[in-house]
This record gives C-alpha cells, sequence and structure tokens, in this order.
C-alpha cells in the first residue's frame, strides 16, 4: 500500500490551513538555510490574550499550540508551495506565557506535537524544548517557533 500523502492526511483529518499570517514586526516569517526551513515564532488564530494558569487552562492551553501549528505550517506551505517536501519536522519550541505556579507547559505544547505527528507521521517525530514565559507579544497564551529539513 503506498504512503500517505500530507495533502490525503490533512483531508482525512478534515483540516483546512490558515492563509499564512504576516510577521509581526521587521523580521522574515521563515529562511531556508541548507535544506533547513527556520520558522518564526507564531501564536494561535484569532490573537487570545491571557495567561495559562489564570485566565486559561492547560486543555484550552493544547488547543492554542495546536491552533498555533495549523498556523506554523501555513508559513511552511506558503514557503514550500506543498508540504509535501517537508522531510521531517526537526523542532518545535514553545513559549507559554503562564502564571508563576503553572506547571503543565509540556502537556499544553503536545498540542502542537501531536497535530505534527496526525499530519506528517513518523517525519512528524521531532525534538523539543518549552518554556515558561513571565510575558509574551501581545499577551498570546503561547508562541512557537520550529525547524524543518525539507527538500532543497
Amino acid at each position: 500500500m503506498p504512503e500517505q500523502t500530507v495533502t490525503s492526511r490533512l483531508e482525512v483529518l478534515g483540516i483546512i490551513l490558515p492563509s499564512a499570517s504576516e510577521p509581526a514586526a521587521k523580521y522574515a516569517n521563515f529562511i531556508n538555510v541548507n535544506g533547513l526551513l527556520f520558522v518564526s515564532g507564531k501564536g494561535p488564530s484569532g490573537s487570545p490574550k491571557g495567561k495559562l494558569g489564570k485566565r486559561y487552562t492547560t486543555e484550552e492551553g493544547y488547543q492554542f499550540a495546536r491552533q498555533t501549528g495549523l498556523e506554523i505550517l501555513a508559513v511552511v506551505k506558503s514557503a514550500l508551495s506543498t508540504l509535501e517536501k517537508v522531510k521531517r519536522v526537526v523542532k518545535i519550541q514553545g513559549f507559554v506565557n503562564a502564571d508563576a505556579n503553572f506547571e503543565e507547559h509540556h502537556k499544553v505544547l503536545n498540542g502542537c506535537s501531536d497535530l505534527m505527528l496526525d499530519v506528517f507521521g513518523e517525519k512528524g517525530i521531532h525534538a523539543r524544548s518549552v518554556f515558561g514565559a513571565v510575558s509574551v507579544r501581545d499577551n498570546l497564551p503561547i508562541i512557537i517557533d520550529s525547524i524543518f529539513e525539507v527538500e532543497e
């Protein structure tokens, strides 16, 4: 049986990617260097505001991280014209806007990690880091940057 394409996986999952968002300041949305695509930090759609552990629960944070993953994939698709050129997800790094007592940053970032596995299968397995932040731009609940290995 032939390997399932990323496009067919998106269809099965019922995922329609948003249009790629523009950078929030003076930087590039992505940089492609020697087969590595670096995607600048992205936040969830709709620009929700607030901290995990104060305004939002871990479960809501998970959904924000998943939405942020969709924003990332939209940028990857705009950079490459297709997600089929992704060889693997290399690294996901999350910055969780969290109350000082919040301890479930890793569970929040699972929203993005699970999405990458759903969309790319084995190629979606990645290294990752997650940090609690006292503040992030626009008071978003999470910002995620990422690195992908891509076809040159």
